[in-house]
């Protein structure tokens, strides 16, 4: 089983505005809502690729319910916890002349609720597929990706990271089968600028020797690279298409290559879904479909 973690999930509000004035009272000309947070997304894209999960983490007040009812719509199995203090959070970006962001705080996560989710991880079996995604809530522990990977190393799982700076270095020693930083990210890890494909293998083999078993990096625009615990190092140009929508591409790339991998046991098929699947979310309004997915995969020339 495939299980993904979103800390603190949200209700994604998304409404476009022809020519947004400041400080004047605006008429949306759309309005979507969705189940939002990165292990959320990984689910909805593992779901439609044809693989099962479980998605975990915490949930609270009405916004909880409502994402809790979105994410069992698109088909999506939750084992949420209830959180008795505050409200899921609502993230609302505005679409105009400029992309607007306004996140919201979450709820309060007590010892209590923490110790609830130990218990759910106790039940992951060798074998199992765990995905650690997104940012924490200030108030957890900012250790608590690496706290989570130590209580569960004498288990044979597949732990996937998709976090940022100290969250992801902290986690290395516990060897997590893959990260998945961009090249932004991996440039701020090691605190350089990185800009071609060739620098990002060099500092990609040093997350390798830091711990990470793979790591796949994607530079939106600019492609992808992956490296791998078997010694392939694969790159790739990105998909050609008009990006609609880049919320949620870096997460669809996860459920790509691990998707790709249990599927194949290939690390170079993992790369290729993982790279066409990021890129269909970016030309969809929504998170990619198998079918948006295997039409990339059709006309998209790897070159390995």
């Amino acid at each position: 089983m495939i299980y993904t973690v979103t800390f603190n999930p949200s209700l994604d509000y998304i409404v476009s505005v022809d020519d947004f004035k400041l400080g004047l009272v605006n008429r949306t000309t759309d309005e979507i809502i969705y189940p939002g947070g990165k292990g959320i997304n990984v689910s909805i894209v593992l779901s439609n690729l044809g693989f099962d999960s479980t998605a975990l983490g915490f949930l609270a007040g009405f916004t909880g319910t409502e994402i809790r009812r979105l994410a069992e719509e698109k088909g999506i199995q939750s084992d949420f916890i209830e959180v008795n203090e505050g409200f899921s959070r609502i993230n609302m970006k505005l679409r105009s002349n400029e992309e607007s962001e306004i996140n919201g705080q979450g709820p309060r996560i007590s010892e209590g609720d923490i110790k609830k989710l130990y218990q759910k991880l106790d039940t992951l079996q060798d074998g199992d597929v765990l995905v650690l995604a997104g940012s924490i809530p200030s108030v957890m522990p900012e250790s608590m990706y690496m706290d989570i990977m130590k209580y569960l190393e004498k288990k044979n799982l597949k732990i996937a990271v998709d976090a940022t700076k100290d969250l992801l270095m902290n986690v290395l020693r516990y060897h997590p089968f893959v990260v998945k930083p961009n090249n932004h990210e991996l440039g701020e890890i090691f605190g350089v600028e990185i800009k071609t494909k060739q620098e990002v293998i060099t500092y990609a083999k040093k997350l390798r020797e830091m711990g990470a078993v793979n790591v796949i990096v994607s530079m939106a625009g600019d492609g992808a690279v992956f490296v791998g615990e078997d010694g392939s190092v694969f790159e790739s140009d990105a998909p050609k298409g008009k990006v609609v929508n880049s919320v949620g591409a870096g997460d669809s790339m996860v459920a790509g290559f691990l998707a790709g991998y249990l599927q194949t046991g290939k690390y170079s098929e993992a790369f290729k879904m993982g790279v066409c699947t990021g890129s269909a979310s970016a030309f969809s309004e929504e998170l990619a479909t198998r079918q948006e997915v295997e039409a990339i995969m059709k006309t998209h020339k790897f070159n390995f």
